[in-house]
């Protein structure tokens, strides 16, 4: 079974039982200035395969939330397009990919420069809407 199968189930199991509740979740503020090292053009084209193999699931193809999985999560996954996420930091998107917080792994498992390349590519989705 691969890793995003084993996850798709673990979500699906425990859905809400690690929610992170309704408080709003902020990055440190140390992480505010922390600039994105990786090529721009580069980044997308590396995010997009990194974004369908790991986040597809539960934010959906384009970002808004709606993978296969997230019915089953409380709260639901974040839609990733949304002008509140977009107006976060490169630094502050990249600290929560790396961090995660309940149902969301944190990403540490794959390299800094693939964590840096989904925040590009997760600015690229957004124009896209």
């Amino acid at each position: 079974m691969g890793r995003r199968a084993f996850f798709a189930i673990g979500v699906v199991l425990i859905g809400g039982a690690v929610g992170a509740g309704t408080t709003e979740w902020k990055a440190p503020a140390s992480a505010r200035a922390v600039k994105n090292p990786v090529d721009a053009a580069l980044g997308v084209k590396l995010g997009q395969g990194l974004f369908r193999e790991n986040c597809v699931i539960c934010h959906g193809k384009a970002g808004k939330g709606d993978g296969e999985a997230a019915a089953a999560m409380k709260p639901r996954p974040t839609s990733l397009i949304e002008r509140s996420v977009q107006a976060q930091t490169d630094g502050e998107l990249f600290w929560k990919i790396s961090e995660g917080r309940g149902a969301m792994p944190g990403w540490k498992s794959i390299s800094e420069k693939e964590r840096w390349s989904l925040v590009h590519y997760l600015r690229a989705l957004a124009e896209k809407r």
